[in-house]
């Protein structure tokens, strides 16, 4: 059977439109009719939740999956099992700094520009928040007791450390080991013909996740933290056009153009679906098929950096630091300060693959520069706009740093890096 074609630019124009047209769409239903009792259940909490609620849930069908049988893949085609040393410490070296850069950035636009002075918040959402476990404990979870209940639950620590073990064991394991790689190689190209599919979807998902959104939020929501949001969305911006770019082209020599030109898609799948974990399986695709890096490191270093990697996340933990210190009048020192970037930087493998790890996270900080937990309460209402656009920062990262350690590895493509088809 013949390789399935797919229009890569016009699928990304598709997503694109579906995006602008969603967020316009639930902007006018929020201004007109979404307090209509049958359009708001009929329409909004119908078709559209169930639309955008299907597509994510094809998604996440595939994260599992794919993260299983890539890594297997890859580790199990590793000719030198060292490799796999060099390209993890790489790659979480690459995170860490990435990270340092983020929160540094973020708490320095909060000093100059002061997002919580004056702030008046109109509505203040209550939520709990949960306490963020102990390193040694995310140590030992890392562990899989049971690989097959991690995979049904969709812990993608456990599964990353399970799959690399039995991928190392296949390759040491001589001509039996052939056979099994053999089948998890033809396994994973099965797999990335359905991402494909998928990916077929995304128009009318994106569409129907964006309208919700646009429907059900209230511009007074906006109002008190207008400056918090602002400033957020910019520092998340320029950390990836600058920051992205500089260690794109510095350390690998590679055009930061062409990556984002070819990353656009993904983003717009990470923005609409506010989950790095479900967009894995775009995001892998599309680095190992538009940007050329071999699944040998590319299979290793996206699902670990959608577990990892809290860029966005760190930018909103900085800057809201600063708002909510701000807000209650509290100078914070330059220790403190300090303080923020150490705790942010060593939480983001410490609280790794924890529900609602923004919030646990910040309120950790919070709490080490003196800061009253309450203070959270006062963000919460723009929490989901950020988390998408700290989603799609997060994504362009794990991308980054996958292509600048397959190049470092001589695993990088550049000829497919660098072409562009009539496609794009």
């Amino acid at each position: 059977m013949s390789e399935v074609h797919f229009n890569h630019k016009r699928l990304s124009n598709h997503i694109l439109i579906g995006l602008v047209l969603g967020l316009v769409a639930g902007i006018a239903l929020n201004a007109t009719v979404a307090d209509v009792p049958w359009v708001r259940s009929f329409v909004i909490d119908g078709v559209l939740e169930v639309v955008g609620e299907v597509f994510i849930r094809f998604l996440s069908m595939l994260v599992v999956p794919l993260v299983f049988v890539s890594l297997i893949t890859g580790v199990s085609s590793l000719s030198d099992p060292k490799k796999l040393g060099r390209v993890g410490g790489k790659a979480v070296g690459l995170y860490m700094l990435t990270t340092g850069i983020a929160v540094s950035l973020a708490l320095l636009a909060a000093i100059v520009v002061q997002p919580g002075v004056g702030a008046n918040p109109t509505e203040v959402v209550e939520r709990e928040i949960a306490a963020q476990p102990s390193f040694g404990q995310v140590l030992i979870e890392m562990i899989p007791r049971n690989p097959v209940q991690a995979m049904a639950e969709g812990d993608m620590l456990p599964i990353i450390i399970f799959a690399v073990l039995l991928g190392l064991s296949i390759a040491i394991s001589g001509a039996a080991g052939e056979r099994i790689s053999r089948f998890f190689a033809d396994f994973n190209e099965i797999i990335m013909k359905l991402v494909g599919f998928v990916m077929l979807l995304a128009p009318y998902g994106v569409f129907a996740l964006i309208c919700v959104l646009g429907a059900t939020t209230g511009w007074d929501t906006f109002v008190g933290v207008l400056k918090y949001v602002v400033l957020v969305i910019v520092v998340l911006i320029l950390h990836a056009a600058i920051s992205y770019s500089l260690l794109l082209k510095l350390l690998a020599g590679l055009n930061p153009l062409t990556f984002f030109r070819k990353m656009r898609a993904v983003l717009a799948f990470a923005f609409s679906t506010a989950s790095s974990g479900a967009t894995i399986p775009v995001t892998l695709r599309t680095v190992e098929k538009r940007l050329g890096a071999n699944n040998r490191v590319a299979s290793f270093t996206v699902p670990l950096g959608a577990t990892i990697n809290m860029d966005g996340t760190a930018i909103m933990q900085g800057i809201a630091t600063g708002f909510i210190a701000q807000y209650y009048g509290v100078d914070l020192t330059v220790g403190q300060y300090l303080m923020v970037i150490l705790m942010v930087i060593m939480a983001s493998i410490g609280a790794a693959g924890v529900p609602g790890v923004g919030l646990i996270l910040l309120a950790g900080v919070l709490a080490s520069v003196g800061l009253p937990a309450e203070g959270i309460a006062l963000i919460l209402g723009v929490d989901r706009l950020l988390d998408m656009t700290r989603t799609a920062v997060n994504v362009a990262g794990d991308a980054t740093v996958t292509c600048i350690v397959a190049k470092s590895e001589g695993e990088l493509d550049e000829q497919t890096f660098a072409e562009f088809s009539r496609d794009d």
